[in-house]
């Protein structure tokens, strides 16, 4: 297992650092901090100071350099904009995104395993075709067009919810289930695939010739042996809240790091869009290890 773990763990750290050097270069190509912070009057010599205080005077490739530096000591900058760490910044906006994510895939991962497993536990019946339908439905939504449907029908013209914020319960309700609805179709897809597939298998049709309960049998035997693909599209859809719900973010005016990375590009805040994209692929690299593992746990095969 710590030879597992450690091969994982350094083909992360490889993919880690080849991301720093794509995104410290491309941020560069964005335009001048300068242009943006400092009305138009102002005079050359005030833009020269504001890129000698903020490191900007020097080439790319010294930035590069002082960049690196300052990373393996863990030093992330300073924001332009706000004038504070930029790994401080990022941090409290990450930890919204991170509760919204494990809220959002608690109740996606629970209910799509009960659903897929009951249809393919009654494969053809009317439930499993009610249930593959609505789960295709779910798999091909726009999310942003569900946000703005939910925000049309829910808060402008019902006046149940409100349309941003995080003040209360009621502020989580639509960015929550605009964000369920796209992964719940994927996984009930996936989980009833595997599940019809562990069903017909050859322990199955023991365990009910030995009058197993149907509950135990699919819920306890059948559903271990299915879950590895299921595991790899949860820890993708996962991936993808972390990493891609910046279009909902933005939408629902949600803190999160997704809206963070769009307003420090447009500020040009090099630091805060760096360290957003290292932490927010930090965690997602972490995810992927934790996913290598229960894979090694579910099927001991896979460590070798």
């Amino acid at each position: 297992m710590g030879r597992f773990i450690r091969q994982r763990a350094f083909a992360s750290l490889i993919s880690l650092l080849l991301l720093v050097v794509a995104v410290f270069f491309l941020s560069r190509l964005t335009g001048d901090p300068a242009s943006l912070y400092l009305p138009s009057e102002a005079s050359e010599e005030m833009r020269q100071q504001f890129r000698e205080v903020h490191g900007l005077n020097d080439p790319v490739l010294v930035q590069f350099g002082r960049y690196v530096t300052d990373l393996a000591r863990l030093d992330f900058g300073e924001s332009i904009r706000k004038a504070r760490p930029a790994f401080d910044v990022v941090v409290e906006a990450f930890w919204w995104t991170l509760q919204l994510a494990l809220i959002t895939m608690s109740a996606v991962t629970a209910a799509a395993i009960v659903l897929g497993s009951l249809a393919a536990a009654r494969a053809g019946g009317l439930f499993d075709r009610i249930a593959t339908v609505t789960s295709l439905i779910g798999a091909s939504a726009p999310d942003f067009w569900m946000a703005i449907v939910g925000i049309v029908v829910f808060s402008v013209g019902l006046g149940w919810m409100p349309t941003s914020g995080t003040g209360t319960a009621a502020h989580w309700i639509l960015p929550v289930a605009v964000l369920f609805i796209r992964p719940f179709g994927l996984i009930v897809q996936v989980v009833r695939g595997a599940m019809i597939t562990a069903l017909s298998s050859a322990y199955v049709k023991t365990a009910r010739a030995k009058g197993v309960k149907a509950r135990t049998i699919i819920f306890v035997h059948a559903l271990r042996n299915a879950m590895l693909p299921v595991i790899t599209v949860i820890g993708d859809q996962a991936a993808a809240l972390l990493n891609g719900a910046v279009v909902i973010e933005t939408i629902f005016g949600f803190p999160g790091v997704g809206k963070l990375m769009i307003d420090s590009i447009l500020q040009r805040d090099f630091n805060v869009v760096l360290a957003a994209i290292m932490i927010t692929a930090l965690a997602i690299f972490l995810m992927n290890l934790l996913i290598d593992m229960a894979y090694s746990l579910l099927d001991p095969r896979i460590r070798h």
